[in-house]
């Protein structure tokens, strides 16, 4: 998740703290990873939006990607190869799970 969204007081300082106290628990599950993407990171491969990669468990892929007006599955082999490799390019840009939830204790313990 972008920075810049952990950091946004929508609802106020209350609300906030909840959210993030919320993402730190969601991170501490086994099959989660919390990663975040520093404002400061010139380079973002993810600026197009959210998307969902799915992976089978014969190995075949999908992607998901939704906005406010649409959705789409995208089950073409290349354009899901493609989403693969772009979220390990953002996961590459990110903090580390590691460093990104000591930068959410840290907006924590700022409030």
């Amino acid at each position: 998740m972008n920075e810049a969204v952990l950091q946004h007081r929508y609802g106020g300082t209350d609300v906030l703290r909840g959210q993030l106290e919320l993402i730190l628990l969601a991170g501490q599950k086994q099959n989660v990873e919390i990663q975040v993407m520093p404002t400061e990171c010139e380079e973002n491969a993810g600026v197009n939006g959210p998307f969902t990669v799915v992976t089978r468990k014969d190995g075949k892929k999908f992607v998901y990607t939704e906005t406010h007006t649409t959705s789409s599955l995208e089950t073409d082999p290349e354009q899901t190869a493609l989403a693969a490799a772009r979220y390990g390019i953002i996961r590459s840009q990110a903090l580390s799970p590691r460093e990104s939830t000591k930068f959410i204790e840290g907006l924590l313990g700022a409030l």
